[in-house]
């Protein structure tokens, strides 16, 4: 699939800290991850769903924010699940610590069960078992993109990250050729801890878009403008985007088999695809 009207951002909000989600919508992220899982402590899970339920519910469902929830994992995960079926606002559920794609499936099953055929999944990879069962999780059902969670992998794993995070460039491109593979859209970068560096943010940020990830889960508002800068097309990329495809629908018309732009760099459909890919990303970046 593309990237075409695929967010940049894509902020998590507590889903027990009602000032925050009261703001939520105003921060400026393309998509908002209503967590309550990893930020919620156990005693107050039910009332964090409780709380976010009530606040979907609330919400319009042609928001232009699109809005997911990060469920916990089982034994919660079907309850949370059974909670947020049906509701018009949610564009879908983030699966956490996901281990196999019979667990997506279980997800998927429950929601056709309770009526909701519409609602979205979003695995996370952040267990080696899931790295290595990324393929047949992402071909399940329902799955709209993968995310990784590194900050749980790493810690299962032993693995600690260079400045250059060379350490994960393996196990992100997996998640990517999985994603590829099972034809769905390309994975939502992960988050990073980096919020008063915007420059060390960006170059994190930029490796992450050159390895394959459209869009970056962020933690803190502050991380917003620079994720945004960097998964928005610059002037140039979109000038040259539009050339690709002027140049290629001008060779098709004259039936020419080889196509080259003005300054002989062959065009193929990798090339076209890839000039959509930029001025979808533009239109979507163009959106107030």
């Amino acid at each position: 699939m593309s990237a075409a009207g695929l967010p940049r951002s894509y902020l998590y909000v507590p889903g027990n800290a009602p000032a925050m989600l009261a703001k939520a919508l105003g921060r400026g992220a393309d998509a908002l991850i209503l967590d309550i899982e990893d930020a919620v402590p156990l005693q107050d899970k039910d009332g964090a769903r409780a709380a976010v339920v009530a606040w979907l519910r609330a919400q319009p469902a042609d928001l232009d924010t699109e809005l997911w929830v990060r469920i916990n994992q089982a034994p919660l995960r079907l309850t949370d699940a059974a909670a947020l079926a049906g509701i018009p606002a949610v564009k879908g559920l983030v699966l956490a610590k996901v281990e196999s794609a019979r667990e997506v499936v279980e997800v998927g099953e429950l929601l056709s069960s309770l009526g909701d055929h519409v609602t979205r999944l979003m695995p996370m990879i952040e267990t080696a078992g899931s790295v290595l069962e990324a393929a047949a999780i992402a071909a399940q059902p329902r799955v709209h993109q993968l995310q990784v969670g590194e900050v749980d992998l790493t810690g299962e794993t032993g693995i600690i990250p260079g400045e250059d995070e060379a350490e994960l460039a393996g196990i992100r491109t997996m998640i990517v050729l999985a994603s590829t593979a099972a034809q769905i859209n390309p994975p939502v970068g992960p988050v990073s801890r980096i919020t008063a560096d915007p420059a060390a943010l960006a170059r994190s940020t930029q490796r992450v878009r050159r390895q394959g990830f459209v869009g970056r889960a962020c933690i803190h508002p502050a991380q917003l403008a620079v994720v945004h800068e960097v998964f928005t097309p610059t002037e140039t990329q979109v000038t040259e985007a539009r050339s690709v495809i002027e140049v290629f629908a001008a060779a098709e018309a004259a039936g020419q088999g080889v196509v080259l732009d003005a300054d002989g760099r062959l065009v193929d459909v990798a090339v076209l695809r890839s000039a959509r890919k930029t001025l979808a990303m533009a239109a979507k970046a163009a959106r107030p």
